[in-house]
């Protein structure tokens, strides 16, 4: 899905001029491109389908899988690539077709799943099985937060309980969601943030905490730059809410959280906008499009907003 789209970039300072770049906008999903209902508003739906068709290059990256995502913004038909799993994978929104992937060593994922469980953390295990995606788990032994989240995805054809803790380490492994007390995790994440990729946090909707480990090379920010090297993107702008895209906000040309962000991407951001119930992100990128002199195949991006 190749976006041949190239934006004008005004150059100030040095003279009028312009310089061809190709920019990839990048969004959050949950507090950011999400309302707190946990859907995309209309609106939102109709500006990034407008501006995808349109040429633009979109994607949102976030810690739903492909399933889940795909149905909270079920009103975005457009083609465009979708960072799920937090950087694990990276899919054609309108198709599912996988571009891009990532899995654990498994001899490393067999004996994480093990330390895990023999302190008495039960995780629910993200992976290929016979060519199909499943979330496996051991129903008798997860805590209630756990089984709460379960719930939430009754029907989902990825469902698998699981008898053993064997069971849970089959196949090709690419993520897996601990929920648990914050002391418990915490020692965890401490231990394996330089061997995986780890994101710890208080969750958004439930405010339980998750500690969510990845193979080390998964990141929205890693899923970014092997887009930017795939499609041959010059300039990234970037939108979120929490402190888990700081490092996206770190690798991008503009970064912009929002009202309801955290305080400390505030501090690492290019400007503050609208709040995600607001629809702050498309409400951004349809004034930036509109700006004077941004034509409706070539929209513009100021360096002085940098």
């Amino acid at each position: 899905m190749k976006n041949e789209h190239f934006q004008r970039f005004i150059l100030r300072g040095k003279g009028e001029g312009f310089l061809s770049v190709k920019t990839l906008y990048v969004s959050d999903l949950d507090g950011t491109l999400l309302r707190s209902d946990e859907r995309t508003s209309e609106y939102t739906n109709r500006v990034i389908n407008k501006l995808v068709q349109g040429g633009a290059a979109f994607t949102y990256a976030t810690a739903r899988s492909y399933a889940t995502a795909h149905k909270v913004t079920a009103g975005m038909t457009a083609a465009f690539p979708v960072i799920v799993y937090n950087g694990a994978f990276v899919r054609n929104n309108a198709t599912g077709e996988m571009l891009l992937e990532s899995y654990f060593n498994q001899a490393q994922a067999e004996e994480l799943i093990r330390e895990l469980t023999d302190t008495g953390i039960f995780p629910i295990v993200y992976a290929y099985i016979r060519g199909e995606e499943k979330f496996s788990y051991l129903p008798d032994r997860v805590n209630s937060a756990a089984a709460a989240f379960i719930r939430s995805r009754q029907g989902d054809s990825r469902d698998r309980p699981v008898d053993t803790v064997s069971a849970l380490t089959e196949r090709e492994i690419f993520y897996i969601t601990c929920i648990d007390e914050e002391e418990k995790l915490a020692q965890f994440e401490e231990k394996y943030r330089e061997i995986h990729r780890c994101v710890y946090q208080k969750e958004y909707y439930s405010g339980d905490w998750w500690l969510e480990i990845m193979p080390k090379e998964a990141s929205k920010a890693n899923a970014v730059r092997r887009l930017k090297k795939l499609y041959g993107y010059d300039y990234i702008v970037a939108f979120g809410d929490g402190k888990n895209d700081l490092d996206l906000f770190e690798m991008a040309d503009e970064a912009y959280a929002v009202a309801n962000a955290d305080p400390a991407l505030k501090a690492a951001t290019t400007a503050v906008i609208d709040a995600n119930d607001r629809d702050g992100v498309a409400r951004w990128l349809e004034e930036r499009m509109n700006e004077p002199g941004h034509g409706d195949d070539s929209p513009a991006v100021s360096k002085e907003t940098v």
